[in-house]
């Protein structure tokens, strides 16, 4: 197996698995939204609504176009910034355990707008 053809197994891995595993935060997110339930944490000052709808499409829609390489960089720059707010001002006051979670997708998430998403991807066809 030659390196290229690792690190393109090793990128699709990376982006299929970690938005696979964010679509079971933003799920149901995504249902309160279908169930008319808007009520949602509001760090950004932003309102409760827009910040469930902003959060939903940071981990629902974005995920999903990454898991299958299309606009891939763009598609994972709101997961950033949502994995960003989750991690540094919803989580900012508590234990390095309870923001865990956030800061490692948004690591596997800059990971992926900076390496691309390799060549098993809607992206490269």
């Amino acid at each position: 197996m030659t390196k290229k053809l690792k690190v393109d197994i090793g990128l699709a891995m990376l982006r299929i698995v970690s938005s696979a595993f964010l679509l079971s935060h933003g799920i149901p997110k995504f249902q309160k939204l279908l169930n008319g339930d808007f009520q949602f944490a509001d760090p950004i000052g932003i309102g409760s609504t827009p910040s469930l709808f902003l959060a939903a499409i940071g981990e629902v829609i974005c995920p999903v176009l990454v898991i299958v390489g299309y606009k891939t960089r763009w598609a994972s720059l709101p997961i950033v910034i949502v994995m960003a707010v989750a991690g540094f001002i919803v989580h900012g006051p508590d234990p390095f355990g309870k923001k865990e979670m956030a800061l490692l997708y948004l690591t596997c998430f800059v990971v992926i707008i900076l390496l691309g998403p390799g060549r098993y991807s809607i992206d490269k066809k």
